[in-house]
Parts: C-alpha cells; structure tokens; sequence
C-alpha cells in the first residue's frame, strides 16, 4: 500500500473509531483517546508487523500488543491473540488475528476475527508488539482449529474479569482464552475448559501472581464492570495474591515447554 493510500485510510478509520463503541482488553476505553495520529501510528506499526510475518515463513503465531503500562508488576505487554495466515483470494495470502475482547463497560466478552490494522488500531501505551512462532506441529493444529469457526469459539465464556483466575472458570480474561483455546487444539479431549486447564497444567503453565492489597482489590470492585476477584481461592486473594493469565507468561512458559520451534525467543517490533 502507497504511503498516501495509508494516510488517507488512518484518517477515515480514526473518524470511524471515534464515533464508534468500541471493545477493548488491556486498554482504555475512554472516549477521545484514539485520534488521526494514534491511528497512523497503529498502522504502521501494524505494516512493519505484516512485513515481520511475511519474512518470517510462519504460518501461525501468538501476537501481543502493549495497551495498558503495566510496568509496575513488571509486565511488558496486555493483550495476546491467535494470528495466522490464509489465503486473500488473488493467489497470494494475508494475516488475520482472532482474540478475545471485553466490551467496553461491561463485565461481558466476545471473540473476533480482525486484520492487523485492526489489531492495532488502539490507544496503544507503547507502540509495540512481539510475536512467538510455536513448534511445525503445534502450528498446524492451531491452523486447523482456527479455519473451524465452531472450534474457535469452543473454549469462548463470556462473563469477563481483567484479573480472572487462571484456574477458574467463573470468568474467562482474552489471554486465558487464548491459551485455553491452544489446549484445546493440543489435546483432541479438551472439550471443556476444565480440560483444557489440565492439560496446561500438565504441561507446565504458571500464571503471573500479581500483589494486589485490599484497597485495590476494593477499588477496583467498586469502579469497574470488568474487574472482579471473587472467583480466587479465599486463601490466596486475601494474602493479596492474585493469579492470572499474561502474555509475559504464557511467552515464558511456551519456551519453558518446548512448544517453540528450537526455543526461539519473542520477536519484537518496534516503531
């Protein structure tokens, strides 16, 4: 695409944006946020991502963007999703993301199906993204399970928390849906989400333990539809231990579990 073709498409996309709602996970939904020059940035970063992949060989990833800072518990980016390539129609092919996204306001969610502009046309806190490539053989049944739609939504639970339990299944945060759905293409008897925590278990996940103290706990409770911790062991949530899903880990655990081809580390891209 002609760098003139880009410009004129940010400004139309961000005009749509702006008087669109919108759903978001790991970022802000506060109105105004996204502008012309967000917009533009999002969609370069997003061409310097497609170009990455095309280089890459890959045939699927897990792709992560940066929309919140959350610096503070030491993590680098929020929101993970499936990306993986198929055919465009006119002999060549392109990049398709499907992630999991909490509607604004609500405590609810759904899965998507999106274009790397898409992906990141986003209030961006840093305007970033990593991908990790998993093994040939995890790769080709991620592959089959996202060209099925009733399988991509399989392990799909809408009542939505930021801070959902990674071993719970009251509530159901878009990187846990993300790893949840990985299992189930892994393991042809992960027809539940409960199956699908055992084998992540089996295979060693462990999820990011965020220190959380009351007050936060409260507020957070009190001013947010999508933020719950009641579905955390009594034991751990009031020694202010909070165990969830992140992309850091799952990035950690992926090599950790030998689920990368030849333990190969995150690729960045970075404007």
């Amino acid at each position: 695409m002609k760098k003139s073709s880009l410009t004129f498409l940010c400004l139309g996309l961000a005009a749509a944006c702006m008087l669109a709602p919108v759903a978001h996970a790991g970022r802000s939904c506060e109105a105004g946020k996204i502008t012309p020059q967000t917009v533009a940035r999002g969609m370069s970063l997003a061409e310097k991502t497609l170009a990455s992949l095309n280089a890459s060989g890959e045939k699927v990833v897990l792709l992560a963007r940066a929309g919140q800072d959350l610096s503070k518990y030491k993590l680098r980016y929020s929101h993970l999703g499936l990306a993986y390539q198929e055919p465009d129609g006119q002999g060549g092919h392109t990049w398709r993301v499907l992630h999991k996204l909490n509607e604004c306001g609500t405590s609810e969610s759904a899965v998507y199906r999106q274009g790397l502009g898409e992906f990141f046309l986003d209030d961006l806190w840093r305007f970033e993204a990593a991908w990790v490539a998993p093994a040939p053989e995890v790769q080709a049944k991620l592959l089959a399970l996202l060209q099925d739609p009733a399988r991509t939504v399989g392990m799909h639970h809408k009542p939505y928390s930021i801070v959902s339990y990674a071993w719970g299944r009251k509530y159901q945060q878009s990187n846990q849906w993300a790893i949840e759905t990985l299992a189930a293409a892994m393991e042809p008897g992960a027809n539940s989400r409960e199956r699908a925590q055992a084998w992540l278990q089996f295979k060693g996940y462990e999820p990011t333990v965020l220190k959380l103290g009351p007050l936060t706990r409260l507020g957070g409770r009190m001013t947010a539809a999508n933020v719950a911790f009641d579905d955390h062991p009594n034991d751990k949530r009031y020694s202010d231990r909070i165990e969830t899903v992140t992309v850091d880990s799952v990035f950690a655990w992926l090599q950790r579990a030998q689920l990368t081809g030849n333990g190969k580390l995150p690729t960045l891209i970075k404007l």
